[in-house]
């Protein structure tokens, strides 16, 4: 597997100094990083009240941009003519704003000051990131504003240039008709896993319970042939369970897999997943050689993702609200990193429920902050798949009416074997299948209404369960 070439921008370590005489009643400071082509993206910009600044965090950023293979293509492209001058080239802007901190949020808006900007190219010249090292554009201080004679702001940032290639994979059809996985290298699509999706609604078996069990809901033993086909109705209404993804290698080993964990139900009084009861997924990797369900031990679980459906008036006081197109489906990820219950809560993301989205792991963009307890933040602790921060995957689905071919980014550091590819893979089925199993659970059908629906084939293969 040969990666794509990708480059990240990143803006961070920033603090500001104000001259002398400037007005205390401004107390909050932010900044907008804009880089050409990308969406603005906002951040606090600490103030600095002495010299001293050893206090700024060298780890966390502000701002990441990743420049994909166009976008690199455009930066190194010789700069051409626009009118007979030169077109401008690809440039890093910080604009740092000061705002009254006692206001309120929308006063502090309309009252926000421009402090100054401060600006630096992507220059082409610089290439130490296709060598593999990180280039500093900026790191320091930097005068901005001070227009008129008057004393300049201090900004202290530091602007770094470095490489970062991706792995970049895609679901052939949807998750549920059992896809390939091909990757995506220019216009090769080179298969490189197969996906196999298994809809089990009978009670989990020993070996299917994974570790004793802890990780999937009880359920009470069935009877006979007639009373489990009523039963099986009955929780086709109110449950969506039993969903499993299992990716296999080209050699047919399975390497990886998603299963749901708890019960997709509805909350009570309204027909879709509450917060307060979300469904939830737990991803697997292979612990040895086997297949599903071989052995207790065959799988090592790796993270628990958990899904539920918010509507924009979602309140903990308000009754559940009708599902609406401007639902979104919230996902969290934990991860298991000694494959206890220890979770490590690593990203917490909405997708629209319409439109799909975007799931992803960023340790410098989406890493929730310490518990107050912890001293000091270590990204070690979130296992080997996510060590070292930076971005490590992302994953692009459709929403809950399309037909979504899931698109996975992975950071080729973070894959050391084809089982690390795997795990991140079913993550991704995951997500997407999340965002089916979190549309509204339509009323009950009366037996004629069922019988006249279930005639014509229904072109979404997770129809059933709905």
């Amino acid at each position: 597997m040969d990666p794509q070439p990708f480059v990240r921008v990143s803006v961070g370590q920033l603090g500001l100094k104000l001259p002398a005489g400037s007005k205390a009643s401004f107390q909050l400071c932010d900044c907008e990083v804009r880089l050409g082509g990308f969406p603005a993206q906002t951040a606090r910009v600490p103030l600095i009240h002495s010299p001293e600044f050893h206090t700024l965090d060298p780890f966390t950023n502000a701002a990441v941009f990743s420049l994909g293979e166009p976008d690199l293509r455009a930066l190194m492209a010789p700069p051409g003519l626009l009118l007979f001058r030169r077109a401008p080239r690809p440039r890093v802007e910080v604009a740092v704003y000061l705002s009254g901190g006692g206001a309120p949020r929308w006063w502090r808006s309309s009252r926000r000051r421009l402090v100054g900007v401060f600006r630096v190219e992507l220059a082409p010249e610089w290439r130490e990131w296709r060598e593999g090292k990180p280039v500093l554009l900026h790191h320091g201080w930097a005068g901005i504003g001070g227009k008129g004679g008057a004393a300049a702001a201090e900004l202290h940032l530091r602007v770094k240039m470095e490489a970062d290639p991706r792995y970049i994979f895609q679901f052939d059809d949807e998750v549920a008709l059992s896809p390939q996985v091909v990757q995506l290298h220019g216009r090769f699509h080179q298969p490189i896993f197969s996906c196999k999706f298994i809809r089990d609604r009978r009670r989990p078996s020993q070996s299917d319970a994974l570790l004793g069990g802890q990780y999937w809901p009880s359920s009470a033993g069935g009877g006979g042939e007639e009373d489990d086909a009523e039963m099986a109705a009955a929780m086709r209404r109110k449950e969506r369970k039993g969903w499993k993804v299992v990716i296999h290698d080209l050699s047919g080993s399975a390497v990886a897999a998603a299963f749901m964990a708890t019960p997709f139900v509805p909350a009570p009084g309204g027909d879709t997943v509450a917060r307060s009861n979300p469904g939830a997924w737990l991803i697997v990797r292979a612990a040895g050689v086997g297949t599903v369900g071989s052995s207790s031990d065959s799988w090592q679980p790796w993270g628990r993702l958990e899904a539920w459906r918010e509507s924009p008036s979602t309140s903990s006081s308000a009754p559940p609200a009708p599902a609406s197109s401007r639902d979104t489906v919230r996902l969290r990820l934990h991860l298991l990193p000694d494959g206890h219950d220890d979770c490590v809560l690593v990203s917490e993301a909405p997708l629209g429920s319409e439109k799909g989205g975007e799931f992803a792991i960023d340790m410098d963009r989406q890493a929730p902050p310490p518990p107050p307890e912890e001293e000091q933040y270590c990204a070690a602790r979130l296992g080997g798949a996510c060590a070292g921060g930076g971005f490590v995957m992302s994953c692009r689905v459709e929403g809950e009416g399309r037909s979504s071919r899931p698109v996975v980014q992975l950071a080729a550091r973070h894959v050391a074997c084809m089982e690390d590819a795997a795990m991140f893979v079913a993550l991704a089925a995951a997500v997407d299948l999340s965002v089916k199993a979190c549309r509204p659970f339509p009323p009950k059908k009366t037996a004629g209404k069922k019988a006249a629906s279930s005639s014509p084939a229904q072109s979404d293969p997770l129809e059933l369960d709905t």
